[in-house]
């Protein structure tokens, strides 16, 4: 797994000095206050002692296959999204425990919850709730859909909002199986989960500009559906439309990875140049050259199903590493294509040293990916291994002055 690193030793980031409250859990929101973490924050995460899958917490501990002996609770994923953070045992329904939770918030900058607007409310955690104890707090809700709407309240997972939001649409309208598919990865969990991190620090922005706090709702459908338009509005854009939904060049079945002699790659030349001198390295020079079809930008696309279709058979006239270096050189967009189990070992990404291994203290050797985004001021980095349930229970009772979870 490569060399062992050590966490750095304090924080770094742009967010250094911010403590934010989190009532988040899974995947949206655990992901998106991770992302605040990197960037400094202290994030402190609130945990159930006992309403969750196992022995508590967040439900993303319990999935997956820990090495063997390594403590229970320490999933693949989990591990993935909540480094650099701090975990607390805190029971929200035990009311013992309320003025210990005050003084918590009183210490923080940012409340981040993923639960229910409802479920918040009657646990003495609306907006109102938490303003009244810290009025300049910012209250960032990660709700699966807006308040205003019919939809408000109801449960929300990656695989309701990827049906709901047109995403599963997507294949259809690409292969011709009307069949609405999934995409296999939680993309409307971590597109929301990045909508909320910049959400978040916006609204930094506005408090330190001005002192105010506000309340703000991230909701997943909305998030994920201006997501999946940008591109695939398209023609539907104009009022009266003036065609399809679904980007021409996006929703393509040729649009794919290209075979090769001897695997694949990704290929995309853009401007007229880059594809009369891909067909000419493939020996095609003289048939697109007399194709009317493929004369300019506006007429490719046009024929674009056509267009990559000739790639497809272009591609397979040269090994993968023939196209590299016949491409690269002028410039035209080529990559090998990797499976999952060759990103270890991609030039690139081991350059930029981004899987990193660490040594936790109890559970051993894993592998995390680096913080992607590069501040030349305020470097993100790795601080904290992901936390044991209720690990900093106890160090965060004293820091805010409380010697247990209960009325002091």
């Amino acid at each position: 797994m490569g060399k062992v690193r050590k966490l750095a030793e304090r924080a770094t980031g742009p967010l250094a000095g911010i403590r934010i409250l989190d009532l988040t859990s899974v995947v949206n929101g655990a992901y998106g206050t991770q992302i605040l973490a990197d960037q400094g924050a202290d994030v402190i995460k609130l945990e159930d002692p006992g309403s969750g899958r196992g022995d508590g917490g967040d439900i993303m501990r319990w999935a997956g296959h820990p090495p063997e002996g390594s403590p229970r609770g320490m999933g693949p994923i989990f591990l993935t999204i909540n480094r650099n953070k701090r975990s607390m045992l805190f029971d929200l329904t035990d009311p013992k425990a309320r003025k210990t939770l005050e003084k918590l918030i009183a210490t923080c900058d940012v409340f981040a919850a993923s639960v229910r607007y409802a479920g918040l409310k009657r646990l003495g955690l609306s907006y109102e709730d938490v303003a009244a104890i810290k009025p300049d707090i910012v209250y960032v809700h990660a709700a699966g859909y807006g308040s205003d709407g019919p939809y408000a309240g109801e449960p929300a997972y990656d695989d309701l909002i990827q049906s709901a939001s047109g995403l599963a649409d997507v294949l259809p309208r690409t292969d011709g199986n009307p069949t609405p598919r999934i995409l296999p990865t939680l993309v409307a969990d971590k597109v929301s989960g990045l909508f909320m991190a910049q959400a978040v620090t916006a609204a930094l922005l506005h408090r330190a500009r001005t002192g105010e706090g506000q309340f703000v709702e991230v909701p997943m459908l909305e998030c994920v559906t201006s997501f999946l338009l940008v591109e695939h509005l398209y023609d539907q854009t104009y009022d009266p439309p003036t065609g399809q939904w679904g980007y021409v060049r996006v929703v393509n079945p040729n649009r794919r990875p290209f075979k090769t002699k001897d695997g694949y790659i990704g290929l995309l030349p853009y401007t007229d140049k880059q594809w009369d001198q891909f067909f000419e390295a493939a020996g095609f020079g003289d048939v697109i050259a007399k194709d009317p079809r493929f004369a300019d930008y506006f007429t490719r696309m046009k024929h674009i199903n056509e267009l990559y279709g000739l790639v497809g058979e272009a591609a397979l006239t040269k090994t993968t590493q023939e196209w590299l270096d016949v491409l690269k050189p002028l410039s035209i967009p080529v990559v090998k294509t990797n499976r999952l189990e060759d990103l270890p070992d991609d030039p690139h990404l081991a350059a930029v040293d981004f899987f990193q291994t660490f040594e936790h203290p109890t559970m051993g050797g894993y592998r995390q990916m680096k913080p992607p985004v590069k501040f030349s001021k305020t470097p993100s980095n790795i601080r904290r291994h992901p936390p044991e349930l209720g690990q900093h229970t106890d160090e965060i009772l004293a820091e805010v002055g409380a010697d247990e979870v209960q009325d002091a």
